[in-house]
């Protein structure tokens, strides 16, 4: 099932996503665990620190591309 332009099957662990729903940002977080054949996948949302098992038929999903991190200076 496709989400969006993400299929399921595309995510892995350690992608950083975040999902919409009606044009609000619901949850962003780390892909913790992907199950394809049942369109599953379970992210550890930043925002609560708790794994959430995600719908991918009700939510846009996107995966948000890291920020580079500024080097430190002395």
């Amino acid at each position: 099932m496709e989400a969006q332009g993400i299929l399921t099957g595309q995510l892995r662990v350690g992608d950083e996503i975040e999902a919409w729903h009606n044009g609000k940002l619901f949850h962003r977080g780390r892909v913790m665990d992907v199950v394809p054949a049942l369109e599953l996948f379970w992210i550890l949302d930043a925002r609560t620190g708790t794994r959430k098992l995600l719908d991918p038929e009700a939510l846009e999903i996107r995966h948000v591309e890291e920020q580079a991190k500024p080097l430190a200076t002395a």
